[in-house]
């Protein structure tokens, strides 16, 4: 089964402000592979981020953190960048605020 990549309009700039082309297409890539199996890949999160998953990318320092909506068949991506633990500019800490705030709403890719 082939899963529909949707990309929140918050994931979608956070992967246009990645400045490194190169970095930006194998960010793209990854995204493109959750298609196919994506509960197999990756990892589950805890706590505030319990229901989403989260898959390295570029050499580990990258996050794709996202939803697997199986009712619908799609993957929702919510949030991608880099991994800076106790900043407020890591990528987990802004996918915690995004939740918070309701900001996850989907933009097809």
């Amino acid at each position: 089964m082939t899963y529909q990549i949707v990309l929140a309009p918050v994931a979608f700039e956070m992967l246009a402000q990645v400045r490194d082309r190169r970095v930006q297409g194998v960010l793209k890539d990854r995204i493109d592979g959750l298609a196919r199996e994506p509960e197999k890949q990756g990892k589950p999160l805890l706590w505030e981020l319990a229901g989403y998953r989260s898959l390295h990318a570029v050499g580990q320092r990258y996050r794709i953190v996202y939803r697997v909506e199986r009712d619908r068949v799609r993957v929702l991506v919510i949030a991608v960048g880099l991994r800076r633990d106790g900043s407020r500019r890591d990528v987990y800490e802004l996918a915690r605020k995004l939740i918070r705030l309701g900001l996850v709403e989907p933009r097809r890719r």
